[in-house]
């Protein structure tokens, strides 16, 4: 059995086995689109982290020095802890293949042991979750300082119904231009964060000359005796508040085969030091104005705008938008990754996926951006403040982080075989991550319940889906494959049959060459027997390595059965219809199986390869199955989440392919099917109504 290269849809290059993405290269370029790209999450939170703090404070008239410096030394360290040491320093060198993220990362760990899966699929849940919550918290943050303005103040009117409204329209717009592809306005991306984070810097090192001794919060000890200090009114809830200075790491991490480790490296320091410069200078502004009665009386008051001159208020809501629109984007974008990533491991449905640009990475998956924009413009609605969904925002982030932090130390105990410093990194970013968690959840009445919600639900799909499919393989039957090659010889040699398909192919579930379905084999040969030229068995094996792309080959040792292994990685489509023609026309000049000319084309040039019928087996739930009642309830979500997440067509890019669907039932132990009785009331009146000779 050989093993032979995919052609790459974008080189014609063959490969011999599995292809690792090679590592972005450290550029100025590539610098700048990691600015624009990466840390448009982390860097709108200057935009509403100091006002959490401030609000759950009990507001300007309570704060005092002590209370500045403590927040801010806890805020600078957090960024320090977890960004900077965990994911730039440590979590970017647990690469698979130069791609990161929670799912490439439990691809590094999975072999090590199955209750891992638990952390990906409550980690995958709760980061998508945030792909929900960051555009409504981002946008809504932005689109309210527009009351700093005095002319726009004077237009919004009382409420938040204008704001609200405008906060709808930009979400829906967002959502809107997904299918078309964002490539040509992405290239603005990088220019537009640089100007912004130079922004945070600037205002933020005017504001600090006004009060210098705010620089006292790079000292860590400010921030251990201000979270134990009395004078700190919002007590362990605190941290709830301050951890959202750190929302985007986890995109950090998500980001790396986008941009590579090297950019990110390289970029970091820049948008640190910006964002610790805005950070102390909103904390030197509430210094110098902790006293003032009429700034006490504004509601919701945000010292991200409030500091800034009015004169340059404008400008700053433009530039605050334009970053929120871009954290939002980076966070669908991320979204459909993740999704995708999950589909190709079997965590979640197949669902449609298209390709909207010629970016590399790029794609689109139309119901989950249906889903994500629904529930986000929910969120802005019930919500109604931007301040009440700070309440639910953190809460995600923290819980997936939580997960990282597990599997990292899994991937560092086992695989870098650092032990002694598995156990202190479990301990440390565990202890730090949980504390962060249990003051997000100290938040659940106030709106931490809506995460929990979306998390949940998005966590229970992933585990039916992984159960149901657990249950279809243990109640899959296979037979040896030797056993029918001589049928397969006789069936396609029966002329009295009409010919179904020159190739007739089957998407099999089991990698072992050897062996194929009890189904397959019923649809070819006791249903409607289905002649044909060749048949085609092809299994599809998803890797832990991103860009494997190879298949192999068996024969049996004839020209008309092939059985056929699909390796490829999880960041590879699965468009088996091109694959396979490729494959069939490899076969066909190797002398490996007869030419297939057509007769007849439209076109001057017949294609060699004949023609190809997909036949796609769905199963659906027997009656008579006697699975267990909590089984078939598995089952009957699965396929109901089936129904609506579309067709397996769409799944393996068939659309252009003919085929045809056949529903199979879930075989299972059979419940007892009672034997019929022949009464014999029938029989007498046979006596009475005797049967007619012909």
């Amino acid at each position: 059995m050989a093993i032979i290269g995919l052609k790459d849809m974008q080189s014609s290059e063959n490969v011999t086995g599995p292809i690792a993405a090679r590592p972005i290269a450290l550029s100025p370029l590539m610098v700048l689109v990691t600015v624009g790209v990466v840390y448009g999450d982390i860097g709108t939170s200057p935009m509403y982290v100091m006002k959490a703090i401030v609000n759950g404070n009990g507001g300007l008239p309570s704060i005092t020095e002590n209370t500045i410096v403590g927040a801010l030394s806890l805020i600078i360290w957090t960024l320090t802890l977890i960004t900077t040491v965990k994911y730039v320093i440590i979590a970017l060198r647990a690469d698979n293949n130069n791609e990161g993220g929670i799912f490439a990362l439990y691809s590094l760990v999975r072999r090590f042991g199955r209750p891992l899966i638990i952390f990906a699929v409550v980690g995958g849940a709760a980061l998508l979750a945030d792909g929900i919550l960051t555009p409504a918290v981002t946008v809504t943050t932005a689109i309210e300082g527009l009351r700093t303005v005095s002319f726009a103040n004077t237009l919004l009117g009382e409420g938040q119904k204008t704001i609200l409204l405008i906060t709808v329209i930009i979400i829906a717009l967002l959502f809107l231009v997904q299918r078309s592809g964002t490539s040509n306005i992405g290239r603005a991306f990088g220019p537009i964060m640089v100007i912004w984070f130079l922004f945070l810097g600037c205002t933020g090192v005017m504001a600090i000359c006004t009060a210098p001794e705010v620089l006292r919060a790079l000292n860590p000890v400010y921030g251990i005796m201000f979270l134990l200090s009395p004078q700190n009114h919002a007590g362990f809830m605190i941290l709830g508040s301050v951890f959202l200075a750190t929302t985007g790491a986890e995109a950090l991490y998500s980001d790396m085969g986008h941009v590579g480790k090297a950019n990110i490296h390289a970029s970091w320091p820049f948008v640190k030091i910006c964002l610790i410069a805005n950070y102390l200078g909103q904390g030197a502004w509430l210094l110098m104005h902790s006293g003032d009665t009429a700034l006490s009386l504004i509601n919701d008051m945000n010292p991200f705008f409030e500091m800034l001159p009015p004169s340059l208020r404008p400008f700053s809501v433009i530039l605050s938008t334009l970053a929120a629109i871009i954290a939002s984007q980076a966070l669908i974008s991320g979204s459909f990754t993740l999704v995708s990533e999950a589909m190709r491991l079997d965590l979640m449905p197949h669902m449609k996926v298209s390709y909207p640009s010629k970016t590399k990475g790029q794609i689109f998956i139309p119901l989950v951006n249906f889903i994500m924009g629904l529930c986000c413009v929910g969120v802005v609605l019930f919500f109604q403040s931007s301040s009440r969904m700070e309440a639910a925002y953190g809460l995600a982030i923290t819980l997936t982080m939580l997960m990282t932090t597990m599997l990292m130390s899994v991937y560092l105990r086992k695989t870098s075989g650092h032990s002694v410093g598995a156990v202190i990194f479990c301990i440390l970013f565990g202890s730090i991550e949980l504390s962060f968690f249990l003051s997000s959840l100290t938040k659940f009445t106030h709106g931490g319940y809506v995460t929990i919600i979306i998390a949940s639900i998005l966590a229970l799909v992933m585990v039916v889906w992984l159960r149901g499919t657990s249950i279809e393989h243990a109640q899959s039957d296979f037979f040896p494959m030797s056993r029918f090659v001589e049928q397969f010889h006789d069936i396609r040699d029966d002329t009295s049959l009409p010919v179904f398909a020159d190739n007739l192919v089957f998407i099999a579930n089991n990698p072992r060459v050897d062996l194929l379905e009890r189904d397959i084999l019923f649809s070819i040969l006791d249903g409607r027997s289905k002649r044909a030229q060749a048949y085609w068995f092809v299994n599809i094996s998803v890797t832990d390595e991103p860009y494997t792309h190879t298949y192999s080959i068996e024969s049996f040792g004839t020209e008309y059965v092939f059985k056929v292994q699909l390796d490829l990685g999880f960041k590879i489509d699965q468009f088996v219809g091109v694959y396979l023609h490729q494959i069939i026309g490899d076969l066909i000049r190797s002398g490996e199986l007869p030419p297939q000319t057509r007769r007849y084309s439209v076109f001057k040039h017949h294609d060699e390869v004949g023609d190809i019928k997909f036949c796609l087996l769905r199963k659906y739930l027997a009656p008579e199955s006697s699975i267990s009642q909590s089984d078939r309830l598995i089952m009957s979500t699965k396929y109901a989440i089936r129904r609506i997440c579309g067709s397996p067509i769409k799944w393996y890019g068939l659309e252009p392919s003919d085929v045809a669907i056949e529903y199979v039932p879930l075989f299972g132990p059979e419940r007892e099917v009672i034997r019929l009785r022949r009464t014999l009331e029938w029989v007498e009146s046979q006596t009475r109504f005797p049967r007619q000779q012909s």
